[in-house]
């Protein structure tokens, strides 16, 4: 195939981390060869931009869990040459070569066709973001919430939840450390704080839902707040992968807890989601949310995000503009 641009992560013998664009001219066979028009930043991706062995195996490596673009060659009957598709979640970026390039070899069944009503910058826009929100959303709108929580409310994943439930009519409050203007900007009705924890089992019921991207005492502290009958999507664990909790909340307030993963997600529920985010969870202007970078400048990004100063979303222009 013809040379392609990527983001090459090494590492060194003594394990220091190198990060490079460079030039490419082969990628292992598979069934979809897919020239990719966007990619999106994602904290796992800039995990393995730092060689972390628990998201990539394998290095020297190409990261990016996320790619949409357009198939330049299919060897599966479900695809055909020019089909816009959105690659999102599986092995993609993590121990297989990733979306920060402007050529991917993937398989056919992780592969979507692009959804009417949406277009290959948007789909990146959003992202496993806006899919991990999607699947949030799917599982606790069933409890018919009026009041969600979203922790980490100023990330990715945050910022589209805003946005999409303030669509839905709920009311939102945002749990962040950061300056709240941007988010009271969004949408959200109220902006607070971390709280201090509390040994008590239980605390009043404030909150119908929530979206937590943060683990740690944070979930310990917002199940102890959950009124009667409602849950908690958990997709994240930005400040710890642990977390305490009585059973109290569970059987005497009947609150569920949902765990979302959405890489290894059945297709049909990701073809169902990005059906919904392309038609009746369209988000308009949802490019305010958005910084957009090439493979030159990600650099800056993945260190912000690693450092906890990331906000919004980040979207890579791989310069086909395929649209």
């Amino acid at each position: 195939m013809k040379p392609f641009k990527h983001l090459t992560v090494e590492l060194d013998p003594d394990g220091k981390v190198l990060r490079r664009v460079q030039t490419s001219e082969y990628l292992p066979e598979n069934e979809l060869l897919v020239k990719v028009a966007y990619s999106s930043l994602n904290y796992k991706d800039a995990l393995a931009s730092n060689g972390n062995r628990g998201i990539s195996r394998f290095y020297p490596h190409i990261p990016g869990i996320d790619a949409a673009g357009v198939v330049e060659k299919s060897n599966h009957p479900d695809f055909k040459a020019g089909q816009k598709v959105i690659v999102s979640g599986y092995d993609l970026g993590m121990n297989s070569k990733g979306g920060f390039s402007e050529y991917i070899s993937v398989p056919a069944a992780w592969a979507i066709p692009l959804p009417s009503g949406l277009s290959l910058k948007e789909s990146m826009i959003l992202g496993t973001a806006g899919l991990t929100t999607a699947m949030a959303l799917d599982r606790i709108l069933p409890h018919q919430p009026q009041k969600i929580l979203v922790t980490g409310a100023s990330g990715g994943v945050g910022s589209i939840c805003i946005l999409l439930l303030k669509k839905l009519g709920i009311e939102v409050v945002a749990l962040s450390r950061k300056d709240p203007k941007t988010l009271l900007e969004l949408g959200a009705d109220e902006v607070i704080k971390p709280w201090t924890p509390s040994e008590k089992p239980l605390l009043k019921g404030e909150f119908d839902a929530a979206i937590d991207t943060v683990g740690g005492a944070t979930l310990s502290h917002l199940i102890k707040t959950i009124r009667p009958y409602g849950a908690i999507a958990v997709c994240g664990m930005a400040q710890s992968p642990h977390f305490e909790s009585s059973v109290y909340p569970f059987i005497l307030r009947g609150v569920t807890l949902y765990g979302i993963e959405s890489a290894e997600a059945p297709l049909e529920w990701k073809r169902e989601l990005w059906d919904k985010l392309a038609n009746i969870w369209k988000l308009p202007n949802i490019e305010k949310i958005t910084r957009t970078v090439t493979l030159d400048t990600l650099e800056t990004e993945i260190q912000d995000m690693l450092a906890g100063k990331a906000q919004g979303r980040v979207l890579i222009d791989l310069e086909t503009e395929l649209e």
